[in-house]
């Protein structure tokens, strides 16, 4: 769990929600039987460490960083594993709970924690990436976005194939590398930046991939029932997802 650097050792711990780490991600299979494809994968990813929350826009995950990304790792293994034509939005944020109004000082830097290896599925991914360092600078000193988000692209590479696209960095690769890359480029970042957010779309089994569709995975799925209720809105996990401002790369 992330803490600022400069909280005063006597400060309670600070919990994901007073400090901003989470996540809200949407499912979209192209499938007739979407409901029960959306439902099954909240039900087979394990949310030790997780609150869910479900509504009729899309999903939100609390925890730490390590909990949150594999959260959204296992639901999107488990909707992968059907071999559906599968499109998923994901947003990652870290530093700022999100509401109207955030307590952690600008200049307070989480401390730096490591991404968390994520099992491989055997599951070809492509996706659209962007990052978001909110790096509004101090008095004095200039934010400089472009920095934080060259250097999250170069963190990127030695996880997944990465090229350029217009507004977006297009990354390729197994999920688990390709999560991986974003969670490693997401977390690099904020050990510069206060709030950093990014956001992908993530495309499984795409019918326009000319070698045909990938083979659902056999492994890196979770099996065990889910903690908690997974009967909430399907809707919540079949649409849309909040798109954050500010430079892209």
């Amino acid at each position: 769990m992330s803490t600022p650097l400069t909280a005063a050792a006597a400060r309670p711990a600070a919990t994901a929600a007073d400090l901003g780490v989470g996540a809200r991600f949407s499912l979209h299979p192209a499938s007739d039987d979407a409901v029960r494809l959306i439902l099954d994968a909240l039900a087979h990813a394990d949310r030790t460490g997780v609150t869910v929350t479900t509504d009729d826009v899309s999903t939100l995950v609390r925890g730490s960083e390590a909990d949150v990304v594999r959260y959204v790792h296992d639901v999107l293994a488990a909707a992968g594993r059907h071999g559906t034509h599968l499109a998923a939005h994901v947003q990652l944020s870290r530093g700022c709970p999100g509401e109207v109004a955030c307590t952690v000082a600008d200049d307070v830097v989480l401390s730096a924690v490591a991404a968390p290896e994520l099992p491989r599925t055997g599951l070809r991914a492509a996706a659209h990436w962007a990052l978001y360092p909110l790096d509004d600078g101090t008095p004095g000193q200039p934010g400089d976005h472009m920095r934080a988000i060259e250097q999250a692209v170069a963190v990127a590479r030695a996880r997944a194939t990465v090229s350029a696209s217009h507004f977006v960095t297009r990354l390729d690769g197994d999920l688990a590398d390709v999560l991986g890359a974003v969670a490693d480029a997401w977390l690099a970042a904020a050990r510069h930046v206060r709030h950093v957010v990014a956001h992908v779309t993530v495309t499984l089994h795409s019918p326009s991939w000319s070698d045909g569709p990938s083979t659902p995975a056999t492994s890196g799925v979770p099996t065990g029932a889910s903690t908690g209720d997974p009967t909430g809105p399907a809707a919540g996990a079949a649409t849309g997802t909040t798109d954050a401002a500010g430079a892209d790369r």
